[in-house]
């Protein structure tokens, strides 16, 4: 994993912008990204297949999987970290095809996962785990979209600056999970020397 790089990027992405991206480079999101978690995936699909327009477009889009505190007074946002991404696998490829450009969450995913990213040109982004508090500190901006009545699970818009990522799975089929354990499975061996 030596060799990575570290990009600003902000949305809307195009896949232009993002194919150059390999797993483990840093990433610095500017600009609008939308959470959704479970319940928000499927009430989106049913509108969606209603014919009901959206509150916003999926080309170039980015949803970070979260489901942030609520904000305490003067604050923004409350805390804001990741929610494990394998939950909302099953819906990815309806997004995709919709213009999604990229995720953001924690945690593996199935390997159905990487090639989709791989036939779309898409990204699956990491937020660091345990650090909500400081992640909602990047938040400059949020607004409940819809689905209020889903509470932490609403559909929002935020725009963040300088959001500090981790490309996990590039458009590539590169693997950081994949990259990681072989990095060090072979220092285990070479230690064993």
């Amino acid at each position: 994993m030596e060799g990575k790089k570290e990009v600003i990027l902000k949305t809307p992405l195009s896949v232009e912008e993002i194919k150059f991206l390999r797993a483990g480079d840093k990433v610095h999101l500017n600009g609008v990204v939308y959470v959704a978690r479970d319940l928000t995936h499927q009430r989106l699909i049913e509108d969606l297949e209603k014919g009901k327009e959206l509150p916003f477009s999926f080309s170039g889009s980015v949803i970070y999987y979260a489901g942030p505190t609520p904000a305490r007074r003067g604050e923004i946002i409350g805390s804001i970290g990741p929610t494990t991404s394998s939950r909302m696998d099953k819906y990815l490829e309806y997004f995709l095809q919709k213009g999604l450009r990229a995720t953001i969450g924690k945690g593996e995913r199935r390997e159905e996962v990487k090639e989709l990213l791989e036939k779309y040109g898409a990204l699956y982004l990491l937020a660091c785990g345990g650090a909500a508090a400081y992640l909602s500190t990047f938040v400059v901006e949020k607004e409940v979209l819809d689905y209020e009545d889903l509470g932490a699970q609403a559909l929002l818009r935020l725009k963040v600056e300088q959001f500090p990522l981790l490309v996990a799975y590039d458009a590539q089929g590169g693997d950081i999970f994949k990259e990681g354990k072989i990095k060090y499975r072979n220092l285990a061996l070479y230690n064993e020397y």
